[in-house]
């Protein structure tokens, strides 16, 4: 018999307090099957628990789409799955769901959840790629086309809340913003490669920010004597200059700019329009006639893209019908799910 003391078992880290402030503490949230009942009261609050994601217009998607038994389905934005496994009970018995996502951190989650769900194995495919390839994913699949499709372009709360990822301004993290982090550049070296007319246009073109010229100055002349390598750097670069500004007032206009520069990176590291472009171009051809496509978008470069994509293969012929208005959030949802409120869907009805 060995003398060596045996290990102690190591402790879970404590929970502090009902507010744990930091991501990694909060262990109830990210563990909802033992703690589903801390999770509950989190829902019922109109917050979204750490690590998961509440998907948003469910049954007003479902309604535009009408998946039915037999039928092929695509998720071109997997993300957390609530879409997905709405679609997937919809068309079984005798459907198959095309699901796609590029983030290689939560896309084995939420396979696993999928999978976890007790779905036919067979009537689930999941393919790491951006929605911008579902034309060579289908082909790949040996999939003429699909009967409904939908794509949600917004951001999922597991990217935003955790601060490694670099999608928040509420806690420091490095300054990445990508939604594959094992691809490209993070936004910090992007923004070393930037000019100041360069980072004008660009937040003008990405996010409509009325105070463009003057961030993008302050940001490449701090960027000239010191790198910005986290959120908060650049967030608390962007508060400080707007309060010299005479016609920014206080922390909501503040909060608005940060929100406007973050976004106007992230898509350009990720290239998000012209991944939307490609995919609106191919997007007639991956549906069969009769096909139904919903897009959920976020803000105003996204819908205005989808708008014209709709018009103009409305009036080619692609389609046969399209929305005349977005569809909005319902009052209940914005006050169960704040994060809703941006959101704008979007049908069209392949010819």
């Amino acid at each position: 018999m060995s003398d060596a003391p045996s290990e102690k078992p190591k402790r879970r880290p404590r929970y502090h307090g009902t507010h744990p402030r930091q991501f990694h503490e909060k262990y109830k949230e990210l563990n909802p099957q033992r703690y589903s009942d801390d999770v509950a009261k989190i829902l019922a609050s109109g917050k979204t628990p750490a690590g998961m994601h509440r998907s948003i217009m469910v049954q007003e998607i479902l309604e535009v789409l009408a998946p039915k038994p037999g039928e092929i389905a695509v998720d071109a934005t997997l993300g957390y799955g609530g879409h997905s496994a709405e679609l997937l009970k919809a068309v079984l018995p005798g459907g198959k769901l095309i699901a796609l996502d590029i983030d290689p951190l939560e896309l084995p989650k939420t396979e696993a959840r999928l999978r976890g769900m007790s779905f036919p194995p067979e009537s689930l495919l999941i393919r790491r790629s951006n929605f911008a390839g579902l034309a060579k994913v289908l082909t790949a699949e040996g999939i003429p086309a699909a009967d409904v499709i939908l794509a949600d372009l917004g951001l999922s709360s597991m990217q935003i809340d955790d601060p490694t990822r670099g999608f928040t301004f509420k806690r420091p993290g490095p300054l990445d913003l990508r939604m594959n982090p094992q691809r490209g550049q993070p936004a910090s070296t992007f923004l070393q490669s930037l000019k100041a007319p360069e980072l004008a246009q660009l937040l003008e073109a990405n996010a409509d920010e009325p105070y463009a010229q003057v961030l993008a100055r302050a940001i490449v002349e701090h960027q000239q004597r010191t790198p910005i390598a986290t959120t908060t750097q650049l967030a608390d670069l962007v508060t400080n200059t707007l309060r010299a500004q005479p016609n920014a007032h206080g922390k909501q206009d503040f909060d608005l700019s940060v929100r406007r520069v973050f976004q106007a990176l992230r898509i350009a590291v990720n290239d998000e329009f012209g991944a939307l472009d490609t995919f609106l171009r191919l997007l007639p051809n991956c549906l069969k006639p009769g096909g139904r496509v919903a897009i959920l978008t976020f803000h105003s470069g996204e819908d205005r893209r989808v708008k014209q994509a709709f018009k103009d293969g409305a009036r080619a012929g692609s389609y046969s019908s399209i929305a005349d208005e977005v569809i909005r959030p319902s009052s209940s949802e914005l006050r169960d799910n704040p994060r809703s409120g941006p959101a704008k869907l979007r049908w069209a009805v392949r010819s």
